[in-house]
């Protein structure tokens, strides 16, 4: 990697030096603080679905939907850190706040619409008599969004 050093004297006893280009990946706070959240949400499915059917599914480690959110709990994790890192009155914490805010509008309007809709449409799929064209489809996703609890909105709330 190449780096650019720069060497300021404030007086005769302070040297400071200033590295320019040495900002790695391991110590950018807010994508570490994202990628953490994700690894939690996603291993926190994998042990509920465990608890719930005691059986391991690996798939919950990459599918979407279900609770906990990850999608939620990334963008959410994002957005602290850089409200941190960066301050709360700043452009890129609203930045990441209006990020937040859309994924998880999305994950419990669009995508839980659509997994709805999979639904239906497996069902008729699977009512379907056997000689008809589409009755050897494969069945569509259906756990592809979030009810406003799994992405930690609760609207009764006290």
């Amino acid at each position: 990697m190449n780096m650019m050093t720069a060497t300021m004297t404030t007086s005769a006893t302070t040297t400071t030096t200033v590295s320019v280009g040495s900002s790695s990946f391991f110590t950018n706070y807010p994508l570490m603080s994202a990628l953490i959240a994700f690894a939690l949400a996603q291993s926190t499915k994998l042990f509920t679905s465990w608890y719930k059917e005691r059986r391991w599914d690996l798939k919950q480690l990459v599918g979407s939907g279900g609770m906990p959110s990850s999608h939620s709990s990334t963008v959410t994790a994002l957005a602290v850190a850089v409200g941190l890192q960066e301050g709360f009155g700043g452009a890129l914490f609203a930045c990441a706040l209006v990020l937040a805010c859309v994924v998880m509008y999305d994950a419990t309007g669009v995508r839980l619409h659509a997994g709805r809709q999979a639904e239906v449409l497996n069902q008729i799929l699977y009512e379907l008599p056997s000689e008809h064209p589409l009755a050897d489809s494969r069945p569509l996703r259906e756990l592809l969004g979030h009810t406003p609890p799994q992405i930690g909105f609760y609207p009764n709330s006290p």
